[in-house]
């Protein structure tokens, strides 16, 4: 897909078919976050995949939305440590890969941590380490096409301010 369609038509999904992610495709996802750029080049990150539904379940008590989590197909931490602008690299990272995910055709959703403790314990984490946010993929349960609208048709549909009020010249 053009990046242009796939950045335009991302959406977050929550709902997701009861279908596994290949394993070409999770390679590609997981590939997208380790190429991200970082901060001084120290890649102070890591992805953790959350696959045994035991942890699935105690990962789940410890964002906002436990639902997220528990219908996802696949479940990535990703973990930050050492100093400097992690959060940011982090978000670079978990960027990359959930549009690396839209181009393959599935869908991704950030999911922020409500209780650091218990998401330390169910990922279990470097003592320095801590984990920056928690992606969920799934193939979309209603199922969604991209080409069905060009890039500006897919901006146009977006609830987002308009241009003059995000972007301002000086």
């Amino acid at each position: 897909m053009d990046a242009d369609l796939v950045i335009a038509s991302k959406r977050e999904v929550r709902s997701y078919a009861d279908r596994p992610i290949d394993e070409d495709a999770l390679h590609r996802i997981l590939e997208a976050g380790r190429v991200a750029g970082s901060s001084r080049n120290r890649q102070a990150r890591r992805f953790i995949v959350l696959r045994d539904r035991e942890v699935v379940e105690r990962a789940a008590q410890a964002v906002w939305t436990p639902q997220n989590l528990l219908g996802a197909a696949l479940v990535v931490a990703i973990v930050v440590g050492g100093k400097g602008p992690t959060s940011f690299d982090a978000g670079r990272a978990a960027q990359n890969m959930m549009l690396a995910a839209w181009n393959e055709g599935i869908g991704s959703s950030p999911n922020g941590v409500a209780d650091k403790e218990a998401m330390s314990a169910a990922v279990r984490h470097g003592a320095d380490e801590q984990v920056a946010i928690v992606l969920t993929f799934g193939y979309p349960a209603r199922p969604i096409d991209p080409t069905t609208r060009s890039p500006e048709g897919w901006i146009g549909r977006a609830d987002r301010l308009p241009f003059g009020q995000v972007v301002e010249f000086r």
